[in-house]
Parts: structure tokens; sequence; C-alpha cells
């Protein structure tokens, strides 16, 4: 019986031993390691500081004003001997859709040559530009037509006179934007002029060919 005791209280040692380190080791798992702690979650991603774009405005109006050179032709019904003159333009358009724009364009362009002749076209004209979209620089394809006020002063062909007349232009162009709103601009545009001026000397009309570049520079604001 003694024995039976003995063995039986034992028995209820170690099981109290075992039952006592489980809970133990049950109460640090709940509780945690310090040394193991774990680590804290690592900061939120930041979005890289990219620059703002300049994302031209579509749908909206816009005015552009341009100053540059006129490069007159030498074809011999033209102005051959005159230099290269100024010229300048202002415009009013409408951006419709990210690839293209109706403006209306009020210009300038005048030359002369060393005998005193003097030659100068006010042409008003209206067109379009097929754009290639860009946030930063867009290229243009343009063109239009309108009408031609011409004037030719030539001391020595007997020529003082003025010509109103139909004509056409090519333009070729960039647009620099520097924000949503304004942009630099760079064009190149060929204008189709031709016109009859009374010669005193011949007694008739000449036709004189009128065509030639204008390269502009320039500033573009969209309302």
């Amino acid at each position: 019986m003694r024995k039976a005791m003995t063995l039986f209280l034992a028995v209820v040692a170690v099981v109290g031993m075992t039952v006592t380190g489980n809970a133990a080791e049950y109460d640090r798992y709940e509780r945690g390691y310090p040394s193991a702690a774990p680590p804290p979650p690592p900061p939120p991603r930041q979005s890289a500081p990219y620059p703002p774009q300049a994302r031209p405005m579509y749908g909206r109006p816009y005015l552009y004003a341009q100053m540059g050179m006129y490069e007159p032709n030498d074809d011999n019904d033209g102005l051959r001997g005159y230099d290269t003159g100024f010229s300048t333009a202002v415009a009013f358009g409408a951006r419709i859709n990210p690839f293209f724009a109706v403006e209306g364009t009020l210009g300038g362009f005048y030359s002369e040559d060393d005998w005193g002749s003097e030659a100068s076209v006010v042409p008003m004209t209206i067109g379009g530009r097929l754009i290639i979209p860009n946030p930063f620089i867009e290229p243009y394809l343009g063109g239009g037509f309108g009408v031609y006020f011409s004037s030719l002063d030539e001391p020595l062909s007997g020529i003082d006179d003025d010509s109103t007349d139909f004509g056409g232009y090519l333009s070729l162009g960039m647009d620099f934007w520097l924000n949503q709103r304004v942009a630099l601009n760079f064009e190149g545009r060929y204008h189709w002029a031709e016109a009859a001026f009374f010669s005193r000397n011949l007694g008739q009309d000449v036709d004189v060919d009128l065509s030639g570049w204008t390269v502009n520079f320039g500033v573009r604001v969209s309302f």
C-alpha cells in the first residue's frame, strides 16, 4: 500500500511539473519574447517626385503672335533680287480635339531691293492644323487659304499699284509648352500669292509672283 501511494505521488509530481512547464511556456508565447519581437512595418512607399506635365488644354480658344523673316522667291516673274525681309502674324483659333485645330490668321510680310523697290503682302487666311499630341513638344502640319492684299512699288518697272487676290499656304511648326496655357511657337510657312500690277512703262498689267517663305517665332496662349 505504501509503495502504491509513493508511486502515485511520484506520478502526480511529474504530471504537475509537466503542466506547470507547459503553462509557463504558453504564457511566454502569449506575451512574446522581447528579444524576438517582430520588426516594425515598413514605411509607406512614396511616389517618385516626377515633374508636373504641361498637358496642353483641349477644347479652348487660343491666341498667338509671331515675328520673323520673309524669304521671297527668285523666279523670273517673281521677286528676283529682293532681300530677305521681315514678317509678322496674329492668329485666333480653337483646339477642337488633341489632333486638330482651326485658326484664322492676319499676317504681313515685306521685302525690298537695292534699287528702291518695295513689295508687301497682307494675307488674311483661315486654315487648320494636324497635330501630334505631346505634353511638352507638339509638331504640326497646317494649311489654309484666303485673301492676299499686296502692294508693289518698282520705279524701274514703272509699277506702283495694289492688288487683292486669292492665295494659300502650307505650314510646318512646333509648340513648346511651358505650362497648360502658354507655349513657345516656331513655324515655317510657304505662301502662294500671285498678283497683277499695272506697269506705266508697258501700259498693261504685269503678273508678279509674290510667293515665298515666312519663318516666325512667337508665343501662344490658351484661354
